[in-house]
């Protein structure tokens, strides 16, 4: 009988061990679920869900900034957490220093505001600070949809045909506002290189600047990359109505490797540094920036997002059949050329800033 009690008693602790075993586990478990939901939150995309992000183009509708900047709003959203909207707004003047002051000290800062511009731009604190309300090494760069060679071409019925043609002869080239590569090349080109450019400034952007051409207003224009020529004007390129007279870069395009690179023509070491510093630039050929300030997390996932978009089949695929060329270059890389040019010797600084005035 003592010993039937005790079995008894025996398996009822053993029952009662099982459960207290089992409530520790789902008091674990149920802890654990607590602790992870918050963690599990992305607030990244709670910020950016329902939004509608500006994209800001420095520029007239209908140029190469332009169009690259459409082509990527379309795109980008789809890979930012949340996906917010994007709209494209276009703000020209000055070849987009207007835009990037306004971007610096007066748009959002929490990550819904960034811009395109003139290459040239983040140049402007180094060569004519007075003008320019912003510190380059402290906006946000996002990256650049392009990496490509500029090119400077004269109307087939200039008198400018060639390179050597510019040494003897006056070219008449137009311009947006009155900096950016459409001024800087030709004018440091005159300076360094003894050509005979006149830049003729303030068209909202190459489109009109293009016309300008057609109406004989001008002669030819000195800020446009192969692929975008080859796109916005092909029947200029198909029917030879223009002359390319040398590309701006730190080295050529391998389509065209017969047009002189402006760095070979450079007859001496501080001639080609001073032309280096004016065609650095074309490295991040179609930059975009956000405003200093937005939140670190945000930068990062816009970043990640432009990246992913620049390389996606999709985005691809539409840029290949309008023939625009594509090329990724990182917000990270982008910083870093510019944290070299604002190293370059004071006085080459100095011989560009009185060039290009």
């Amino acid at each position: 009988m003592l010993e039937a009690t005790v079995e008894i008693l025996h398996q009822r602790t053993s029952r009662l061990r099982c459960l207290a075993a089992i409530f520790v586990v789902l008091t674990d478990v149920l802890t654990g679920m607590v602790f992870l939901g918050p963690a599990a939150a992305d607030p990244v995309e709670d910020f950016y869900r329902g939004r509608t992000i500006s994209l800001s183009v420095g520029f007239s509708a209908g140029g190469g900034y332009d169009l690259h900047a459409r082509m990527l709003a379309r795109y980008m959203g789809q890979h930012i957490p949340g996906n917010p909207k994007i709209i494209v707004k276009n703000a020209p003047g000055a070849s987009g220093l207007v835009l990037v002051n306004s971007l610096y000290n007066t748009l959002a800062k929490d990550g819904t505001e960034f811009a395109t511009f003139d290459r040239a731009i983040p140049l402007e604190p180094l060569l004519d600070p007075k003008a320019a309300r912003f510190d380059s090494l402290k906006l946000n760069w996002i990256g650049s949809t392009d990496n490509d060679a500029s090119t400077c071409f004269a109307w087939h019925t200039a008198p400018v045909k060639t390179f050597a043609d510019l040494l003897q002869k006056q070219l008449i080239v137009g311009a947006s506002g009155s900096i950016g590569d459409a001024v800087s090349f030709p004018k440091i080109s005159n300076a360094v290189l003894g050509t005979k450019f006149r830049v003729i400034s303030g068209y909202p952007g190459s489109t009109e600047a293009l016309l300008a051409i057609e109406r004989g207003e001008t002669e030819g224009f000195c800020s446009m990359g192969f692929p975008t020529l080859e796109t916005q004007r092909p029947e200029w390129v198909r029917n030879k109505k223009i002359n390319v007279l040398m590309q701006f870069a730190l080295k050529k395009n391998p389509d065209h490797m017969d047009v002189p690179l402006v760095l070979d023509l450079a007859k001496t070491t501080k001639d080609r540094e001073a032309l280096e510093l004016i065609v650095s630039p074309n490295l991040f050929t179609r930059p975009f920036a956000a405003p200093p300030g937005v939140p670190p997390e945000r930068v990062a996932a816009l970043r990640k997002a432009f990246d992913e978009t620049v390389l996606s089949s999709e985005y691809r695929a539409e840029a290949t059949a309008r023939g625009i060329h594509v090329e990724l270059v990182k917000g990270e890389e982008i910083g870093r050329v510019l944290q070299h040019l604002y190293t370059i010797p004071k006085d080459t600084v100095e011989r560009v800033k009185a060039a290009i005035k």
